[in-house]
């Protein structure tokens, strides 16, 4: 037909308005993105809640096609969630890094180290002394930091987990239920770690335990691992030589050994 129509010396102008079937699609995921979804728990000013942004896929060949792609709220949304049933939500808004306070020269050094590692995210974070030295104050704020980077984070506290997985070790789907998310999420917060009650020492149960979670992170040096306990390296050392060189090795110069310091709960305002 384009033959014809020149052979007869007829001249068609081109159209200044047509739009090619790419930028229709270009634009309709641009109205697409406008509209608000009615997610919650997370305002997110990217992709209005929806949870998902439209985009034009050129990638399969001649034809293009409109697609979503998950919005980085989604793992927001999730972190949320995980620290709404874990009970850490009160807390993460209590202990953050400005409410850290900083009357003596080692709680300031104790802060920088714990924002440095939320900066560097690399290696473990260790915070070692007795109850209410403020460990658990800085391990939270790390963890809030790491969420509010978009860095997928579980929280467990260890005599309730543990507790758990010991009562379901011969139930390898159960076990793998409970274990397996805690190998693999990126940011793993584990709270009071071999905290088995006042006097007891930790059980074989609960060294394999460790032991299995903690050795399936030290072959990924992109997992993030944060542990509070009341015991110090020696003392996980003898508790389970294993477990506690791997600790030691991750944290390196990320440990905080909080022995002697003042308990902070006990500390009235003058």
């Amino acid at each position: 037909m384009q033959d014809i129509i020149r052979n007869l010396g007829i001249s068609i102008p081109r159209s200044t308005t047509t739009k090619s079937f790419t930028e229709q699609l270009r634009e309709d995921a641009d109205r697409y993105n406008t509209i608000p979804g009615n997610l919650t728990g997370y305002d997110c000013p990217l992709c209005l809640n929806r949870g998902y942004h439209y985009f034009v896929d050129e990638s399969g060949g001649r034809y293009p096609g409109l697609k979503t792609r998950d919005c980085e709220c989604r793992v927001k949304r999730r972190n949320i969630r995980r620290i709404e049933q874990s009970g850490l939500k009160d807390l993460m808004q209590r202990y953050t890094f400005d409410t850290w306070q900083t009357p003596q020269k080692w709680q300031a050094s104790a802060l920088r180290l714990a924002k440095q590692y939320a900066e560097q995210r690399e290696g473990w974070f260790l915070a070692a002394g007795h109850s209410g030295s403020g460990k658990t104050h800085l391990c939270t704020a790390i963890c809030a930091e790491l969420m509010n980077a978009g860095l997928s984070v579980r929280y467990v506290l260890w005599r309730e987990m543990s507790v758990q997985a010991k009562a379901v070790v011969n139930d390898d789907e159960e076990y793998e239920r409970i274990t397996a998310p805690l190998k693999q999420v990126r940011v793993l917060y584990i709270d009071d770690l071999f905290k088995v009650g006042r006097g007891k020492e930790p059980t074989p149960g609960d060294v394999n335990l460790a032991f299995e979670i903690l050795n399936a992170r030290y072959n990924d040096q992109q997992k993030l691992t944060i542990i509070s306990t009341e015991l110090s390296i020696d003392d996980l050392l003898d508790a389970d030589e294993a477990t506690g060189s791997r600790i030691y090795e991750r944290s390196g110069k990320y440990y905080l050994n909080f022995a002697n310091r003042a308990n902070w709960r006990l500390q009235v305002d003058e």
